[in-house]
């Protein structure tokens, strides 16, 4: 199989150094991946946002999750997580209410419908395990870039 190269993808000859190579080339990928992740999402309806809230509500259910939790555990950290539990609710994929106890807390929760979509997405999901972009990566590969990517990170 032809891979391309960074350099190839966004026609640049060389750069600077390795590190600047490499965050382009991260950055590339980050964008070509979510273009990947929003054109399957769009099929349920939802952005990859929504999603991630779903998952994290799912994670705690029964149990409510307040927004500020939501917000902490999102992967898109410029996310509007008001906006999207609305627009979830809409959908009546979640619900939001006022906590009994203290009145400034919004507990937030997955609905049935809620759980079952996210069940055909997981349905999906699985049945195209591994996932057609990870075809020319072994698993100890994947275990290496993991790996690496936390390395970065901290």
């Amino acid at each position: 199989i032809l891979m391309k190269t960074i350099e190839e993808e966004i026609k640049q000859k060389k750069f600077p150094n390795i590190y600047i190579k490499t965050d382009v080339n991260l950055l590339y990928t980050c964008g070509w991946l979510q273009n990947d992740q929003t054109r399957f999402f769009k099929k349920y309806g939802l952005s990859m946002q929504q999603y991630n809230v779903l998952r994290i509500l799912r994670g705690n259910h029964p149990k409510p999750v307040m927004l500020s939790q939501i917000t902490a555990r999102m992967i898109d950290k410029m996310s509007n997580a008001t906006r999207l539990v609305e627009k979830l609710k809409q959908k009546e994929l979640v619900t939001r209410e006022l906590n009994e106890k203290s009145r400034r807390q919004v507990d937030i929760c997955i609905t049935d419908k809620g759980l079952k979509l996210l069940a055909k997405i997981d349905d999906a999901l699985n049945a195209q395990m591994p996932p057609a972009h990870y075809v020319n990566v072994t698993k100890d590969e994947l275990d290496q870039l993991n790996l690496i990517l936390d390395k970065i990170r901290n």
